[in-house]
């Protein structure tokens, strides 16, 4: 009696783990009576399901992006000189402070320069606080901005 309910218990659970592995199957079943279901996508998303994450083994840290402020320290034209000053900025910025990241970009019609990945104006103010009080920035501003937090 034992053997045949431990018999009946594993194969209940190997059914139930085999109808988790699944969720588009199990969505797209017909049952009468409560419609039908059919999802429409490339096998390869199908094939990921149930599998477990494994990081980027190429060495990058990888970032989930969402909204935040960044602390903008130079903002220029679109010439050559303004991108010379926008990299000199980004280079005293990370002599005087080089746990902190540096953005230079383009962003038409100008070259930026911004630092750091704040969640919320207070932690960018205290930055903001500290760049100004060097003395060698002369536009220091908060931005809202698209920051990456590390994984």
């Amino acid at each position: 009696m034992k053997r045949i309910l431990l018999t009946a218990c594993v194969a209940m659970t190997a059914l139930l783990a085999a109808a988790q592995n699944n969720i588009v199957k199990d969505l797209e079943r017909n049952v009468p009576g409560q419609g039908k279901v059919t999802i429409h996508q490339d096998p390869r998303v199908e094939a990921l399901i149930g599998k477990e994450y494994v990081p980027s083994q190429t060495g990058e840290q990888e970032f989930l992006k969402c909204a935040g402020y960044r602390v903008q320290v130079y903002a220029g034209n679109n010439t050559r000189q303004a991108k010379n000053e926008a990299d000199a900025v980004a280079t005293a910025i990370k002599e005087l402070f080089p746990e902190l990241t540096v953005y230079t970009f383009f962003n038409s019609p100008r070259w930026l320069c911004r630092a750091g990945d704040y969640r919320s104006v207070e932690e960018a103010d205290a930055m903001m606080r500290r760049l100004r009080a060097t003395g060698e920035f002369k536009e220091v501003s908060i931005v809202r901005d698209q920051i990456n937090i590390p994984l």
